[in-house]
């Protein structure tokens, strides 16, 4: 029997960059995707609402997906985000993944529908019976509506496809069930703030949206807490990051703060696809003031070891 795919380490869920007029750069793509593998980023999720898969077409995004893989060559595991508030939109993303070599699914419950956990079962086992890939699934019930509750649980880990869960509910009673109750699906911290809880709980990953542009203090996180269990140092380090995940969630400027701190490590990331707008001055400022002490302040913790 195939053993299950391993989520271990920080997994990217990438921005979208665009031209002025709305169309993909892919260049600047490339330029973001080279970046995070050369600091060492575990993965990449493409079609993520860090990416705007929101304000695209599922053709746009299967373009954007089908351009991921290709630049990132087999160098890490990519895994395609199917969410969608349309289930056959979903499936063709799924199966879209499938065909151009992603190496797993991430799998949503659809918006704004509210489904039962059965339903929301059947609906992300019909996915798994036509795509066959590994799937991490995503619990968000912020966008969502509703939990990935445990008749869904029961329910969807009896599949050797669903290997993990990113957990964004918030509630840390969540951390705690998955750790003791469901053991055999992954746990992937997907609530920035609560990163070393997760780890604390056992999580060996971590799906994060600033990891775009601060990789390699993400990865000091992981590696001082999943690797080397060394929790006093992760706490210094997480408390670094603490006014970083504060400005990241203030006000419902997440991606356009992703996509500006992109922009201010050297890549360009361009537009912000409506309804969305970009960051007034004030927002930028204090995004690059919050990015420099964090990054000087981990670097000083790294060298002390």
């Amino acid at each position: 029997m195939t053993p299950k795919m391993e989520f271990n380490g920080i997994y990217t869920p990438v921005v979208t960059p665009f031209n002025a007029d709305y169309t993909h750069d892919f260049g600047a793509l490339q330029a973001v995707l080279d970046h995070l593998i050369g600091a060492g980023v575990h993965g990449i999720i493409t079609g993520g609402s860090t990416g705007e898969n929101y304000a695209m077409t599922v053709d746009e995004r299967l373009a954007v997906a089908r351009e991921t893989v290709r630049i990132v060559a087999g160098r890490v595991p990519v895994i395609m985000g199917t969410g969608a508030m349309l289930p056959a939109d979903s499936m063709a993303l799924a199966l879209g993944g499938k065909e151009m070599g992603a190496d797993a699914l991430l799998v949503a419950t659809p918006p704004y529908a509210v489904p039962t956990d059965r339903e929301n079962a059947l609906n992300t086992l019909a996915i798994d019976k036509a795509a066959d890939l590994p799937i991490m699934l995503y619990n968000y019930p912020g966008r969502m509506g509703v939990n990935m509750g445990e008749e869904f649980l029961d329910r969807v880990g009896r599949s050797r496809n669903v290997c993990a869960i990113k957990e964004s509910s918030g509630d840390i009673n969540r951390v705690h069930l998955l750790a003791r109750d469901y053991p055999h699906i992954q746990m992937s911290c997907g609530m920035d703030d609560q990163a070393l809880e997760f780890f604390a709980w056992g999580a060996r990953s971590w799906v994060c949206g600033g990891s775009n542009f601060l990789p390699d203090e993400h990865l000091a996180l992981w590696r001082a807490c999943a690797v080397e269990g060394n929790f006093d140092k992760g706490r210094r380090i997480m408390s670094a990051m603490m006014p970083l995940m504060r400005v990241l969630e203030q006000g419902g400027k997440f991606v356009q703060s992703i996509k500006y701190g992109v922009t201010c490590q050297g890549i360009d990331t361009g537009a912000i696809r409506p309804p969305l707008k970009a960051l007034n001055k004030d927002d930028k400022r204090a995004l690059e003031q919050v990015i420099r002490v964090l990054k000087t302040t981990i670097a000083a913790i790294e060298q002390e070891g």
